[in-house]
């Protein structure tokens, strides 16, 4: 449904105005009240089919989000055709109904309603369900006609400084489709998570080719083009969700979303795409990938963008324990420095007029450090620490993550030290590899202090089946003496939180590339409370 002003727009040929109108044959209230009372959405009769029929519209999954202590988002996207263009649907609108319960068999619903699915939101539904207790887990579905679809589990987080002894919760990014499946998920799906970051890189635009790991698995037409408007990036994401064990990680907890770089463009910056494309062109693809990411997100409303922008950076807090702060260091950056190269760092990644957050967001990060929870961590793309391959002379980092934006680097953490700020931790993705570090101000001094812990998870797909032990991953270590693991399998990171410690499990598959394998651990990280110290099992 799209408001504009004092009118309502419903699908592509239906008016409803202010005012009565010779159009307005369905008024919001009457469809409500005919829901109520149609059979077809009876959930006994809905949950009783057994065969799954071709014009099933769940093909996508059930998915919930960025949870809140009273309230949670509930998604889903219809489609009876992940692989057809638009999915399959035909133009118009479909109510959905949708349902939120305390147990799974439904036998106590808490609440429900019905929403509108259209053609100009891609026939996504986002529900912002309010009123909800602290701390509880619920269990949701949605009806259309005789249609239900999986059931969800979500949780809601604690009450805003409530004590809370424990936090269970996972971090993943990077699913290239066509570089390998995504068993990761389904040892996700089985974790019985509080909630799931995932930090970038969902999908990615680059043509497919029928070849590798998913050879001959049914696939979009658009898939063969890299995507470049929004159709081609509604395909891409439904591509995508068919996945079954991705679905399953989705209905299995809530997931806390932000976007990298391959939801629109490999390595953009701000208005500058990889290629140097006009400016104006790149935007308005960037407002076509972002209405497609925030179709296929459970977020709030408040996140829809305004054509080219959309503020996605917020703070999820989880009792008295821990704040995590979600980033946006795409959208505010800096052009990359030396060409975006591996480069050696010199003025231009030094330079303080140059920074990978913008100026409010840099500001908001710092704020953030004064909230009273034990734990303050930094959920985002990208590393901020150096990943060095070679010493002295040969000594060469990336331009891309935050060893390109030096003065940003000093800004956050002197502005955590500042502040008296201990537990500082960051969660990142991008880089296809688990790597555990010393987050310092300096790593070319190594009487930097270190102030934190960061731990960056390997991807769930990208970059094929990898090695416990790469050409690079050795490059970095011999660079790198703040980095003190690391492995470049494909897997995800799990974590559990206490108010004495962060232990995380990095869960890696030996491989990818056929479907099947066991996620096994590849080492368990112990960071202690008020000592930023690595300790490895």
């Amino acid at each position: 449904m799209v408001r504009r002003g004092n009118d309502i727009a419903i699908g592509s040929d239906i008016s409803l105005r202010g005012g009565s109108t010779r159009r307005q044959f369905l008024t919001w209230s009457a469809l409500v009240g005919a829901l109520a009372f149609t059979p077809a959405l009876n959930p006994a009769s809905a949950s009783a089919q057994s065969v799954v029929p071709p014009d099933y519209p769940f093909r996508l999954g059930v998915a919930s989000g960025d949870p809140l202590p009273d309230s949670v988002v509930l998604w889903t996207r219809l489609a009876t055709n992940p692989f057809a263009p638009l999915g399959g649907m035909t133009p118009g609108v479909v109510p959905v109904q949708w349902q939120i319960a305390a147990d799974d068999r439904f036998a106590r619903i808490i609440t429900q309603g019905v929403e509108l699915a259209t053609e100009f939101d891609g026939w996504s539904v986002h529900v912002d369900v309010k009123g909800l207790e602290p701390g509880r887990e619920y269990f949701y579905r949605f009806l259309v006609g005789p249609h239900a679809s999986t059931v969800g589990r979500t949780k809601t987080a604690p009450a805003l400084g409530q004590p809370l002894s424990r936090l269970d919760f996972a971090w993943a990014s990077c699913q290239k489709w066509e570089d390998g499946f995504f068993d990761a998920y389904k040892d996700l799906a089985s974790s019985n998570l509080d909630v799931v970051f995932f930090l970038g890189d969902y999908i990615y635009e680059y043509a497919i080719k029928d070849e590798g790991a998913r050879a001959g698995q049914p696939r979009t037409e658009s898939a063969a083009r890299e995507t470049m408007q929004i159709n081609d990036y509604r395909d891409r994401y439904a591509m995508y969700k068919a996945d079954e064990n991705l679905a399953a990680a989705h209905a299995s907890a809530p997931f806390v979303t932000t976007f990298d770089d391959h939801e629109v463009d490999n390595n953009w910056a701000s208005q500058i795409s990889q290629d140097d494309d006009d400016p104006t062109q790149f935007l308005l693809r960037r407002a076509d990938a972002f209405k497609a990411w925030w179709e296929n997100t459970p977020v709030r409303a408040n996140l829809r963008p305004n054509g080219p922008d959309m503020k996605v950076y917020r703070r999820f807090s989880f009792g008295d324990l821990v704040d995590f702060s979600v980033l946006d260091t795409r959208q505010y950056r800096s052009d990359q420095a030396n060409g975006d190269t591996e480069h050696a760092q010199n003025a231009e990644t030094a330079d303080p007029s140059r920074t990978i957050t913008g100026a409010e967001q840099e500001q908001w990060i710092l704020d953030g450090f004064s909230s009273p929870s034990k734990w303050k961590f930094l959920a985002h793309q990208t590393v901020i620490s150096d990943l060095a391959r070679g010493l002295d002379a040969d000594r060469k980092v990336g331009m891309d993550p935050w060893s390109g934006y030096e003065a940003s680097r000093h800004r956050i953490l002197d502005g955590a030290k500042d502040r008296g700020t201990t537990n500082v931790a960051s969660i990142v993705g991008d880089i296809h590899r688990t790597i555990v570090s010393e987050l310092r101000r300096d790593y070319q001094d190594q009487v930097s202090p270190v102030v934190g812990v960061e731990i960056a998870t390997t991807s769930i797909a990208s970059g094929k089946d990898g090695a416990d032990v790469d050409t690079t991953g050795a490059a970095i270590a011999n660079g790198s003496p703040h980095v003190k693991f690391g492995n470049a399998r494909r897997g995800y990171l799990r974590g559990t939180l206490t108010p004495s410690e962060w232990r995380s499990e990095a869960r890696v598959l030996d491989a990818v590339s056929t479907p099947g394998h066991p996620v096994r651990t590849a080492a368990t990280v112990t960071v202690p409370d008020g000592r930023p110290e690595i300790q490895l099992d």
